[in-house]
């Protein structure tokens, strides 16, 4: 799978089409919100950022994962969120305004945090024989996450109408690259799928599920209102798997490193749905036993 034209090149192509579509969706005003509710950003900016390689680390040495699997598990964690953040919290009645604010600041960020987490795994998991991420492919990895995002920006402020009408087929399409490459990184090496799923589809598990818990619960320790809470722990908890097979299967040219993010991203959509319902059935039930007002 990795010396296929479709990888190599149709996937960068195909990732530069989804991050255009996000740069689309965003205005210089959604990173100047960062001043009004500065408290959320900065929750959910330091869970992303600091705490999640953290968790992800503690998991791969609990689990003893193959350095490679390691590597893709810390790949995983330091992707940012993205547009399936922004659903689900529409879904589930979050802010999206706070998604949207946190997806911009975090697809800047991820330029500079995806090499350096990855980098630092390589060497610690000692990888470097099968792996590097070297200046040339650290620039490759700043230009396939900002500036697609930058020219949608420009697009979208020339052009709200155009941006608008674009939105719908690029969200379509960006399901369906993710479907797609999954489905090829897994098929790629069914040989040992049954081994790789026991051993990181239990992991990538229950980084899914902490990633969730942890954005919730830190908002609302931090006093954030629900619907920050929700956008939150869905920016935290749901991560854009679709950049972090690009730079596996492309940039690292590693099938077995885009393994934790290709499982990963089927059991996403099952937790992020059942964690939404959870907290948001948990929220109902409460408001029905507050007592009424009488008269």
């Amino acid at each position: 799978m990795n010396d296929s034209a479709l990888i190599t090149t149709g996937l960068p192509i195909a990732l530069a089409i989804i991050m255009f579509g996000l740069g689309l969706s965003l205005t210089v005003d959604d990173f100047r919100r960062v001043t009004r509710s500065p408290r959320a950003v900065i929750v959910a900016l330091v869970l992303q950022v600091l705490v999640l390689p953290l968790i992800a680390f503690g998991l791969v040495k609990l689990f003893d994962l193959d350095p490679l699997l390691a590597v893709g598990v810390m790949l995983l964690a330091a992707s940012p969120g993205g547009t399936t953040a922004n659903l689900f919290s529409h879904l589930f009645r979050g802010d999206v305004a706070l998604n949207i604010t946190l997806t911009a600041i975090n697809s800047v960020l991820a330029a500079i945090t995806i090499p350096i987490i990855t980098n630092l795994a390589i060497d610690h998991f000692d990888a470097q024989g099968d792996l590097g991420l070297q200046l040339g492919k650290v620039v490759q990895v700043i230009a396939i996450v900002l500036v697609p995002v930058a020219i949608g920006m420009a697009v979208r402020q020339r052009s709200a109408d155009f941006a608008a009408r674009a939105d719908r087929p690029v969200r379509i399409f960006s399901v369906l690259v993710l479907v797609i490459v999954s489905v090829g990184a897994l098929l790629g090496e069914r040989e040992n799928l049954a081994d790789y799923m026991q051993q990181v589809g239990l992991v990538t598990g229950i980084f899914c599920l902490a990633s969730l818990t942890l954005g919730y619960a830190g908002a609302r320790l931090l006093r954030l209102d629900k619907r920050q809470a929700i956008a939150s722990s869905m920016e935290v908890g749901i991560h854009n798997t679709t950049v972090a097979l690009t730079i596996a299967l492309s940039v690292l040219d590693s099938t077995e490193v885009a393994i934790p993010s290709a499982v990963y991203s089927v059991l996403m959509y099952v937790l992020a749905a059942a964690f939404g319902y959870l907290i948001t059935q948990r929220h109902t039930d409460t408001e029905k036993n507050l007592p009424q007002p009488t008269g």
